[in-house]
């Protein structure tokens, strides 16, 4: 294993970005990365030694958020291919954290679940060939948004009132292969089986998506841990794995032979890939992205103090295939 140094400008430093870090691709001079605490996506360029000289691209510039420019959208997926870069919010509910040791203001909080309309999103947006920089692009979202397409499925409407954190729905990955689009739930998983949605957006209106066709879904034998990322590799997918709910470990990454498989992956068709190192409440995998021939990189979510460094920058690894 290797680590290199992700190095953030003073305001996503402020903003926390660094430390919240939820979504990674590589692209031909850097990294595209997302925190879940804003509505913005970054670019970071690799200058030889570090990845730095971060330029900040707010979601509000180049699509419609149905909150507006300052809510946070919770991206936790980006997605490049075919000159666009893709994004998707989680599309989950928020319970409120514990924040008193007061038990009934510990209990109010803990009934109270928060919907934010900027995480029911998935975002395409055109990239400049010449500045590598987004242009205004479309959006799935409001009633069209992917939790609403699934209000009558048979295995995923009972969780749509669930948070996220309460194995509930939660989009945490997203991969392009073509026209398909591949969405990794970290949440639910249904006895021991993890779900992967497969759409075909295309353009609508001006500035609108909408699905093609129906969605369909793919149940895979992850060992009862859900989706945290996906990447193409190959013409396959790389899937990175963890627990659907507030829990440490494990953390591996799979990999998935889409074109071989049917709708129901059991284990023996996934191949582990790496056995990921995770922290205790703390050091959360969070983005996978190739980085270069049977190389991936991670990104962490809540990096221990060990991963920041005295640049205010932060540590991610690098892994052998």
């Amino acid at each position: 294993m290797e680590q290199v140094e992700l190095r953030f400008d003073h305001a996503s430093r402020a903003a926390q970005t660094h430390t919240n870090l939820s979504a990674l691709r590589r692209d031909e001079t850097g990294l595209w990365l997302a925190g879940d605490e804003t509505a913005t996506i970054e670019h970071l360029a690799w200058d030889g030694e570090v990845f730095a000289g971060q330029r900040t691209f707010h979601l509000a510039d180049y699509v419609r958020l149905p909150a507006g420019r300052e809510d946070e959208a919770d991206i936790e997926g980006l997605a490049r291919a075919d000159g666009h870069l893709w994004a998707v919010g989680s599309h989950s509910l928020k319970r409120k954290r514990v924040k008193s040791k007061d038990p009934a203001k510990a209990a109010r909080r803990l009934a109270t679940v928060v919907r934010e309309e900027n995480r029911f999103i998935l975002a395409r947006l055109p990239l400049d060939p010449a500045s590598n920089a987004p242009l205004p692009g479309a959006v799935l979202s409001g009633s069209d948004n992917v939790a609403a397409q699934l209000a009558d499925d048979e295995h995923l409407a009972p969780f749509l009132a669930l948070p996220g954190k309460d194995n509930g729905l939660d989009i945490e990955g997203i991969a392009v292969l073509g026209e398909r689009v591949y969405l990794g739930l970290r949440g639910p998983v249904l006895r021991g089986w993890a779900v992967v949605l497969e759409l075909r957006p295309e353009a609508s209106e001006p500035g609108r998506l909408r699905l093609r066709s129906p969605y369909r879904k793919h149940f895979l034998d992850l060992g009862g841990l859900g989706v945290r990322d996906l990447c193409p590799y190959d013409g396959d997918l790389l899937l990175l794995t963890g627990p659907s709910m507030d829990l440490d470990g494990p953390v591996r990454v799979m990999r998935w032979r889409v074109g071989r498989s049917g709708d129901l992956v059991p284990a023996d068709e996934l191949e582990t890939v790496a056995e990921l190192p995770h922290g205790v409440g703390c050091d959360h995998p969070e983005g996978l992205a190739v980085v270069g021939e049977d190389r991936f990189m991670v990104v962490y979510d809540s990096p221990s103090p060990a991963r920041i460094t005295p640049a205010g920058g932060v540590l991610a690894d690098v892994f052998s295939l």
